[in-house]
């Protein structure tokens, strides 16, 4: 598709510094990946900036250099005498996301984002499904991958702006017409969504998490609500958690801007409010009530969170034009995302073993307190923090387990390539001298699934749908799922 086309730097939307306009062939932002004709876009890089890596695209046949001011410092002299066109923006990662929007041209006709610490891969996961109970051709993109009417893997919660919008055209092409896309604080940074042009955008709540990439709260936020107040359109429709206070500020943004607000809680205010919540073993029934109207579901779902995020994606899908009496009908064809409070085995004695994703003392928090009205006997959870990652987490990931779990076992997540002991003694320090530390998973997992008694659960938090498990630069083979299967059948006498 795109390889065989041939634009103008003009018809991206791009102009160059001398008025070149030079007929491109291609995009890249990796300079290995470079072919005769591409624009070649230099961004600032955390470790070096992308301008370094010049001579190889030159090298590699590039005609076109997108780039900001400190890389055109770089690129100047190497292209002294050059025909290579020259483009300097104050935002290149922005101009390189149009540019990209551009080139590929064709989304599905109707996408939305979902953005927030947690949630984000339920509610865009819970939309796709909407859509495919209603009858359309429907894909969610995030960190489980590209999923539903399309799929394909993806290394990124957002990809980069050049393989998004590929994805997006092939979406297009492969017939699908709605999109759910997740819309992480990285990606909406690193402006990899501008140029997707969205319906409706939507947000879960704002706790800690990315401190290591983002200085600040503050960073952490404005990059999150850049999806309202830059990406998503004055036109488009902005589905909001009023309950978290982060989601108030988003509104006024929201209001301010001329953007229908669709409020999600349990305020009275709210035209999607939350009014309870009776939970059992299989799932919970739920009262809400729409536009003033009370409504009632059956969720096969474990978690009252899991609420919040099938009532933000209905109103994403009523936003984007659909009948709500036809969505809420659908509400119980709702299944479970993979890694996200996933039933992973059931022991003879009835004991139950769940799989979340819950990787920040917030999510620990909510999993286990949302785990807990399911559970008739004891709760037992298991517990660790990947290594490069935010440092300041880990005692408040093991104090949250400790707080709402009977008992406690602190393991190895992701170390990475920091030492695993380091970083399970800090998770101890906030789990207290009760909890026990078991340094490899698989132990973990075993020792967990055998302090099970009738009645009692074990919730496996943080790697949820991961398959492998990063030990310095390694990836080995990891499923928390398939580890509690093995885990139940040995002692169950089954294997």
């Amino acid at each position: 598709m795109g390889e065989a086309v041939t634009k103008a730097l003009s018809d991206l939307g791009l102009t160059a510094r001398h008025g070149e306009d030079v007929a491109v062939t291609g995009l890249s932002v990796d300079s290995r990946q470079v072919r005769p004709g591409h624009l070649f876009a230099a961004l600032p890089g955390v470790k070096a900036h992308g301008a370094t890596f010049l001579p190889a695209a030159l090298e590699r046949g590039a005609v076109a250099v997108l780039t900001d001011r400190a890389g055109e410092e770089i690129a100047r002299p190497l292209l002294a005498g050059s025909p290579v066109a020259l483009v300097v923006v104050e935002d290149p990662r922005q101009s390189l996301a149009y540019a990209a929007a551009l080139w590929f041209g064709a989304q599905p006709a109707t996408v939305v984002a979902v953005t927030g610490t947690n949630g984000k891969t339920s509610v865009a996961t819970f939309t796709r499904q909407i859509w495919q109970a209603l009858g359309l051709e429907a894909a969610n993109i995030g960190t489980t991958g590209v999923e539903g009417s399309f799929t394909a893997p993806s290394a990124h919660t957002t990809p980069e702006p050049i393989t998004l919008h590929r994805l997006l055209a092939e979406m297009a092409e492969a017939g699908v017409t709605h999109a759910a896309m997740e819309a992480s604080s990285h990606g909406l940074a690193q402006r990899r969504l501008d140029g997707v042009q969205l319906s409706a955008a939507a947000f879960t709540n704002f706790t800690q998490d990315h401190l290591d990439y983002h200085a600040t709260f503050e960073e952490y936020f404005a990059a999150k609500a850049g999806l309202f107040t830059r990406v998503l359109p004055e036109d488009g429709v902005a589905v909001v958690n009023t309950d978290d206070p982060k989601g108030l500020e988003l509104f006024d943004f929201a209001v301010a801007r001329g953007q229908k607000v669709i409020r999600i809680g349990h305020d009275a205010g709210c035209e999607m409010r939350l009014g309870g919540q009776r939970f059992d073993a299989a799932g919970q029934d739920v009262r809400f009530i729409w536009e003033d109207e009370p409504q009632l579901v059956r969720l096969p779902l474990i978690g009252g969170f899991q609420a919040m995020n099938v009532l933000t994606a209905a109103a994403l899908v009523i936003a984007c034009g659909a009948e709500p009496a036809e969505v809420f009908a659908v509400l119980p064809k709702l299944t479970t995302v993979r890694g996200r409070m996933q039933l992973a085995a059931t022991r003879t004695n009835g004991a139950t073993v769940f799989v979340d994703y819950a990787h920040t003392p917030d999510a620990v928090e909510t999993a286990l307190k949302a785990l807990r009205p399911h559970v008739l006997g004891r709760l037992v959870a298991i517990v660790g923090a990947g290594g490069d990652r935010d440092r300041t987490k880990r005692p408040l990931m093991g104090r949250a387990a400790t707080a709402f779990a009977d008992h406690v076992i602190v393991t190895d997540d992701n170390p990475r390539t920091e030492d695993p002991a380091t970083i399970r003694a800090a998770v101890m320090e906030g789990a207290g001298a009760e909890a026990q530390e078991v340094g490899d998973r698989a132990e973990a997992i075993l020792r967990g699934v055998d302090a099970l008694g009738p009645g009692d659960a074990l919730l496996i938090m943080g790697k949820g749908h991961e398959r492998g498990q990063v030990i310095g630069t390694d990836i080995f083979p990891f499923d928390d799922a398939e580890q509690a299967s093995i885990a139940v059948a040995a002692l169950d006498g089954k294997i």
